[in-house]
């Protein structure tokens, strides 16, 4: 649970980190929320039957992972609370605002990055095995659907 926590907060930074430079401000809650998608992805490599699906498939179960989350997290921070941290509603293929098809395309190119990031930090804060792939060859075998 500890290594999930540690995991989950540098994902948590990458995101806020990534989205503060993309859009230009973000929100705090984006380091929890980005953060768990993070590390949920990355769990993925821990399942046998998971590790063994190609790449499109991991980014395909990712997207949905991240999905849920962000529909999720909508609901409560923006329409519960709201916060307004994003509003989907006027994109295209929107649901309730919170989540939209272009973003989901979005979630999925980005999706083997954080499978990467993961594995990298396993790496080299837990001393776990070393990716043995890099960014590029992911996004190589994304393109053929390996």
């Amino acid at each position: 649970m500890k290594k999930f926590i540690i995991i989950w907060f540098i994902m948590g930074m990458a995101y806020f980190t990534f989205e503060g430079f993309i859009r230009g401000w973000t929100n705090i809650s984006m380091l929890f929320v980005g953060g768990l998608c993070g590390g949920l992805i990355g769990l993925l490599d821990e399942f046998p039957k998971v590790y063994k699906f190609k790449i499109w498939q991991q980014c395909i179960l990712g997207t949905m992972i991240i999905l849920i989350i962000e529909f999720i997290s909508g609901l409560i921070l923006n329409m519960w609370f709201k916060l307004n941290i994003w509003d989907y509603s006027q994109r295209w293929g929107d649901f309730k605002g919170q989540i939209c098809i272009p973003f989901a395309i979005v979630w999925f190119l980005l999706t083997p990055i954080a499978i990467y990031l993961d594995d990298w930090i396993r790496w080299k804060f837990f001393g776990e095995e070393k990716p043995i792939y890099n960014v590029k060859e992911i996004y190589i075998n994304l393109v053929k659907l390996k």
